[in-house]
């Protein structure tokens, strides 16, 4: 077996990350990756937003006011949670479908085309040494997020990025059987 394949088969998520992040220009890199993401008719139907430093601790913040506003009786664990969540990495990426009219690439499919660009962030930060984990939540489907984040209309974030150094052994995942999943028609 060659070594990107073995990698790609070791990948996982760190929970836990710390400093430092990947450099500006690493991320420029890592980013490049994630615009070789499947585009049908090159729509580029994705776009990213970083949040890092004293950012995280401001959209902390808009979380907390956010969930304050879905759920109006959060107890102070759930406010402390969402304040607090962008310090758990220093640096996150917003990864956002930017969907589009198109006669032959629907929505679907360009919401998938971003998330193949978050995954390939995610292959990518690995691959620099370096570690991350994707997140989602109710913060992901709220429009007063995105709103604050100034998404289009038409814009929707597929996941929050969580990047850094791991802190600590990758966690154990059991290998599976490729066998399991697949079957031929």
């Amino acid at each position: 077996m060659n070594d990107i394949l073995r990698f790609l088969q070791q990948r996982n998520s760190a929970p836990k990350l710390q400093e430092p992040a990947p450099s500006e220009q690493v991320m420029t890199e890592i980013f490049s990756a994630a615009l070789r993401a499947p585009d049908h008719a090159w729509l580029r139907p994705w776009r990213f937003i970083t949040i890092a430093g004293e950012r995280r601790q401001a959209f902390g913040e808009l979380l907390e006011s956010t969930l304050s506003l879905r759920t109006p009786d959060a107890d102070e664990a759930a406010r402390s949670k969402a304040r607090t969540a962008p310090l758990r990495a220093p640096l996150l990426v917003v990864v956002i479908a930017s969907v589009s009219s198109h006669p032959k690439v629907p929505p679907q499919e360009q919401r998938f085309s971003a998330a193949c660009a978050a995954h390939a962030i995610l292959l990518a930060v690995e691959a620099c040494g370096f570690a991350g984990i994707w997140r989602t939540g109710a913060p992901a489907t709220d429009r007063n997020v995105m709103d604050a984040l100034g998404l289009a209309e038409t814009e929707e974030i597929v996941g929050f990025v969580y990047i850094g150094t791991r802190t600590g052994p990758a966690k154990a995942v059991p290998r599976l059987d490729a066998a399991d999943y697949v079957t031929a028609w």
